[in-house]
């Protein structure tokens, strides 16, 4: 691995691309990952002569700055200004971990409140001579599959989220964009926000790509389907999973090294590896589910369950030897699907599911249970965000990549994948289980 050749060229802007350095692009990626395991709360100061801004809009706890951070433990490269978030709680985690200011604020005000913006670039230090990322990952429920009875319904208001950050973008003209949101933001139903976007972006000089990858093919122990969409001011390559289906972590991989733990109690060196409390009631229910991927046996639990097929994975057990399903902020609850402990009688304590994740032990989650449990399903999982962070760099500083890597790479959608990509998810499984 040549990272003395990407620090050279990080060093001196007048060799930003000049040289191709795609060929240290997945090399670099394992080693940024590795790096991340060790991650604890950073102090501004070991970023402050970093040249690469980053502002993390919609930042949440903060999973996608979280692979840029562990890019700088490698090398120095980019300057963390901030992450805003509508939610106090989750940017004061955001705050406390990269040591930035706290930036609690609707972006539809920064967007289009006149000075609102600048107020805020003022406050986190922004130089607008300095090449900048920006991250603006919207929240996704209004575009998640889960919606579908309600697609009828007006627009969800989240979704004019994607307007405000385009119009944010606009106005800054970063280097890089980064979105990712769930795998139904390309589909039929919400292209219009996709393509509404891309449009305004590529009209002030950017090219667009967007291509929707599976997690567990970049190390995180979760089978998760997303959406990446990155813009850049010149030609570029979308990262590419290194990990095949038979290669993927699995659970047992991530959290089999946890002590075990009954349910609502915490483990004694870590508070965060405590499941919720459960009702009796719930956990007469869980004690009759088969371990190592069990199912809830027919009869059991409520009456409802069993009226239809939908709930096939409700108070299911993770598989050991699989990845997990993916975990959201309802992961905390055995009724809202197959977060199980494979073999415990409980359910996914707040640390299980941070590391399926891919956070590490040294990230710091600032709330109550609920709220630490929202920001970790909320997350981009960091062993992902790593593997963006790493092609950001790598694209930025190489050369115009040749034809010959432009169609090696990750094709970029540029027609909606269906009405629902959770339907096109369930076929690759099925196909999956069948050997096919």
């Amino acid at each position: 691995m040549k990272i003395s050749l990407i620090m050279d060229v990080l060093a001196d802007k007048s060799k930003w691309g000049c040289m191709d350095l795609r060929g240290e692009k997945r090399d670099f990626i394992k080693m940024i990952q590795k790096s991340l395991t060790s991650f604890s709360p950073v102090s501004p100061n070991t970023f402050a002569n970093n040249p690469i801004q980053l502002i993390d809009f919609f930042c949440g706890a903060g999973g996608t700055s979280l692979g840029f951070a562990a890019v700088n433990s490698i090398l120095p490269a980019f300057k963390m200004l901030g992450g805003c978030d509508i939610n106090k709680v989750s940017a004061t985690t955001y705050s406390y971990n990269y040591g930035t200011p706290l930036i609690h604020e609707d972006i539809t005000k920064l967007a289009y409140e006149d000075g609102a913006l600048e107020a805020c670039l003022t406050k986190i230090g922004y130089d607008p001579g300095a090449p900048t990322v920006l991250i603006g990952c919207a929240p996704c429920q209004g575009f998640s599959s889960h919606r579908k009875k309600h697609w009828h319904e007006e627009d969800d208001i989240r979704n004019s989220l994607i307007m405000a950050f385009a119009e944010i973008v606009k106005k800054l003209q970063p280097e890089v964009i980064i979105m990712e949101n769930v795998p139904e933001f390309l589909s039929q139903r919400y292209w219009k926000y996709f393509s509404s976007a891309k449009k305004i972006y590529e009209e002030n000089g950017y090219i667009v790509r967007a291509s929707i990858f599976n997690a567990a093919s970049f190390g995180v122990p979760q089978e998760r389907f997303r959406s990446i969409i990155m813009g850049m001011k010149k030609e570029f390559v979308l990262p590419e999973g290194y990990l095949q289906p038979g290669e993927y972590r699995t659970v047992r991989d991530a959290i089999s090294h946890l002590p075990v733990v009954s349910a609502g109690v915490a483990a004694s060196n870590d508070p965060m590896h405590k499941s919720a409390a459960h009702k009796q009631s719930t956990i007469d229910i869980i004690r009759q589910v088969p371990h190592d991927g069990g199912n809830r046996p027919a009869g059991v639990g409520p009456e409802c369950l069993n009226k239809t097929k939908g709930f096939s994975d409700v108070y299911g057990r993770l598989y050991w030897d699989r990845p997990s399903i993916t975990i959201t902020h309802y992961a905390r609850n055995p009724a809202s699907g197959r977060y199980i402990h494979p073999e415990q009688d409980r359910g996914l304590t707040a640390r299980e599911a941070a590391i399926l994740q891919s956070f590490p032990d040294g990230f710091v989650f600032t709330g109550k249970s609920d709220d630490i449990y929202r920001q970790i399903g909320e997350a981009v999982p960091p062993m992902l965000s790593s593997a963006v962070a790493a092609n950001v760099l790598i694209e930025l500083l190489s050369a115009i990549p040749t034809e010959e890597e432009i169609s090696s790479s990750p094709s970029s959608i540029v027609e909606p994948v269906s009405s629902s990509y959770s339907s096109v998810i369930a076929g690759i499984k099925t196909r999956k289980k069948a050997g096919r």
